[in-house]
Formats: structure tokens, sequence, C-alpha cells
């Protein structure tokens, strides 16, 4: 039995988390934790997600709970979930980070961290999400040129980052199967006389709005047709779900720098 340690316990994901590893099967909750003050810390699981009969309590750090378990599922914020890398590494801890938003430097340090640990990094664990990573790329390799490309992203408003991870991560595999350098063609914001739309360009559109979970569209605007890929996340359930499989499936692995694509045989 796999046993599990959850950040950011007292939050929207923390919760879902947790939800998903009571009805999951070879992989049990150890412990959970938030950041020092918060209102869950010292809670019992149960009181603070809404579960019965589940009396750990909530943590204040992840340093008082690291001994408990295995792996760590973190969906907190870039500085923190680094600075829990930092921890878990030297104590032979895996971990799956769902949190979005790292600069250059910092997913640099977590590539170096994960030499002698084992991580998976990933902007959307959903399994839909990752297939439309691989579909996205597959498409583009195929059409190659004619055809235009842009990336809306739709969120919640209370989201911190834009775009979106996941919206980065479509124009990320797009640019590389395209052989584009999305530094030099990205466009994130169109307003005024701007001219023509250049062949190369690839549009990356935020919306924040209302309680919008997640949709992320891709388009491919050819003269004549236009084909669309789109998925909508109906609720958090579905990257909760994918968190959990990514910890099931890390525990076994060599160290190294893994992603959902690993986690699901999409390579």
């Amino acid at each position: 039995m796999i046993k599990a340690i959850v950040g950011g316990a007292g939050g929207r994901m923390g919760g879902r988390i947790i939800h998903m590893l009571a009805g999951a099967e070879g992989i049990v909750l150890a412990a959970a934790f938030e950041k020092p003050g918060h209102p869950a810390v010292g809670q019992t699981v149960g009181e603070a997600v809404g579960l019965p009969d589940n009396k750990l309590k909530i943590a204040g750090s992840l340093a008082e709970v690291l001994p408990e378990g295995e792996v760590i599922i973190d969906f907190t914020h870039p500085e923190v979930s680094l600075k829990h890398l930092r921890q878990a590494a030297p104590a032979g801890k895996a971990m799956v980070i769902g949190t979005t938003g790292f600069s250059a430097a910092q997913l640099e340090e977590i590539r170096n961290l994960s030499k002698s640990a084992r991580v998976v990094l990933a902007p959307n664990m959903s399994v839909g999400v990752n297939l439309m990573f691989k579909v996205a790329a597959d498409i583009a390799q195929v059409l190659s040129s004619g055809y235009d490309v842009e990336i809306v992203e739709a969120h919640h408003r209370l989201k911190k980052d834009a775009p979106s991870g996941t919206a980065m991560k479509l124009a990320q595999v797009i640019a590389a199967a395209l052989e584009r350098d999305l530094d030099k063609v990205g466009v994130y914001e169109r307003k005024g006389m701007i001219g023509q739309r250049t062949d190369a360009e690839i549009g990356i559109q935020t919306v924040r709005a209302g309680d919008i979970v997640g949709e992320h569209t891709v388009i491919f605007g050819g003269i004549g047709e236009r084909l669309e890929i789109i998925h909508r996340a109906h609720n958090r359930d579905n990257f909760a779900r994918g968190a959990v499989r990514a910890a099931q499936w890390i525990v076994g692995q060599p160290f190294g720098f893994y992603d959902m694509q690993d986690v699901l045989g999409l390579k």
C-alpha cells in the first residue's frame, strides 16, 4: 500500500485529491498539511474536507509529516512547491507537482533536484488534457503549413497566472511539432492596428470569468475550413484522479523528471 502525503489540504485541489485517495486502490492518505496559520491546521481531515471517520490531523508544515509517506502530492504555489521538493528529495520521497507558474530558473532547479529524486511535474493532470497534448502535436505535424494556430483558455476569476500552464504546454508541444521557437512566435495580446497576422505566429489568449473550472480550445484555421480541439473540465475531480494515478505510478520509477505523458504511456 502506497502512503501519500497531500499538501494544501485545506484548499480546493487538496480537498478533492484527498477525496479521490479515499476511493483509490493500492494507495492511502498517510498525512496532510497546510501552510502555518491556515485555519485548517489542527483540524481533522474529515472536518476540513467533509470526509467521515478520518481522524488524521492536518499539520502546519511538510517537515512535521515527511516521515509518514512515500510520495507527496503538491498543488500549491511555485515557491512553496519548490521548497517542498528541496525537503522531499534528500529524504528519498517521490513528489507529484501540479502547481503552475514556475519560472525558467525554478524549472531548471526542479530538473536538477530530480536527478536524485522521483518527480512528476505536469501543468494539468487530466487524462483528457494529456491526450489533447499528443493529438494537438500530431495534428500540427500533419497540417504543417497553411493553417493558423490559436489557443484560447478560460478559467475562474480567482486564477492567478495567465496564460494557464495547460495553454502554455499546448503552445510548446505545437511549436515543437512545427519546429518553431515559441519565444519568437508566441502572441499573447492583440489590440489596435496590429497589421496582418504572420504565418508563423501562435496565438495564446486568456479569459478569466466566474467559476469556470477550465476550458482549452486549439484552433487550426485554414482557408475554407477550421479544425478545433476542445477540452472542458466540469469539475476538479479529473485533475485529482490524474494526480492520484501519477502518485501510484511514480513510486516504482527510477530517479528522474517525468510528466503525465510518461505516466499514461503516451510517449
